[in-house]
């Protein structure tokens, strides 16, 4: 690392680098907290991301579905084993991380979007939010920094004529905003983003991830959803929204 990013600093035309550390450089592990350490001493700005998955049955079944063999299976004797070897060996970083990502619920293109909205724009400081819609009957988001629960809100699932449509339909939005509760509901939560996001960026987080959940994900999760990302927008924040339970390609600027 340190040879490399030495390198760089002769290249005006490299601005970014990412270099990658798993549970194969074992020799090279212990010293890697030193190296970072005396690498932000020395000027460079450095954010450690540990892409975790916190399912050992899901990681079984990723090995099997690639039938690819874990690197440290000879020596661990199992699967299993292997597993339990790696967490055990990566512990120290794991801890030591600035960003910890569970993908345990992500394939591999949204956990793309999450990196790229995060160091993809030339102001590579400029930290993203990313607002998830989802249904607490289908299970939470284990991305999320933060989870709103918004069950509290009027539900228009038990209005027959708005049940079959979204929280992305007109008749919907404009059922929820003439309830009582929307603006208070509203008001207050986005008061609570504009003092926490900020404190965040300073934090040096790259993404604040927040989950806004109902009973199935249909409709209020997805009205706040697109109501916060409007206002934060407005505020200059760079905003992208994925809505988990209607599958939408999420939008960001």
């Amino acid at each position: 690392m340190d040879t490399f990013l030495s390198l760089t600093e002769s290249d005006l035309d490299i601005r970014k680098v990412a270099l990658g550390i798993d549970a194969r450089d074992r020799r090279n592990l212990d010293r890697f907290q030193d190296t970072v350490i005396s690498l932000r001493q020395r000027g460079f700005d450095i954010d450690v991301i540990f892409l975790d998955c916190s399912s050992d049955d899901i990681l079984i079944r990723r090995y099997s579905e690639t039938r690819r063999r874990h690197p440290l299976e000879l020596d661990a004797g199992s699967l299993g084993g292997a597993i339990t070897l790696e967490r055990k060996l990566l512990a120290p970083i794991k801890d030591f991380s600035t960003w910890l990502i569970d993908s345990s619920e992500l394939n591999v293109h949204q956990l793309k979007r999450l990196i790229v909205q995060s160091y993809g724009h030339e102001d590579g400081h400029k930290m993203g939010v990313n607002l998830i819609s989802f249904g607490f009957k289908h299970g939470s988001p284990r991305e999320a920094d933060w989870q709103i629960d918004c069950r509290l809100l009027p539900n228009p699932y038990f209005v027959e004529e708005l049940r079959a449509k979204t929280g992305l339909d007109p008749e919907i939005q404009t059922w929820l905003e003439s309830k009582p509760e929307w603006d208070g509901f509203l008001d207050r939560l986005l008061g609570l983003l504009r003092f926490a996001v900020p404190l965040h960026v300073v934090e040096g987080k790259p993404t604040l991830v927040i989950a806004i959940g109902c009973t199935g994900g249909q409709h209020r999760s997805v009205a706040v959803c697109e109501k916060l990302a409007a206002q934060l927008r407005e505020d200059g924040f760079t905003v992208s929204v994925t809505h988990r339970e209607l599958a939408v390609i999420p939008e960001e600027s």
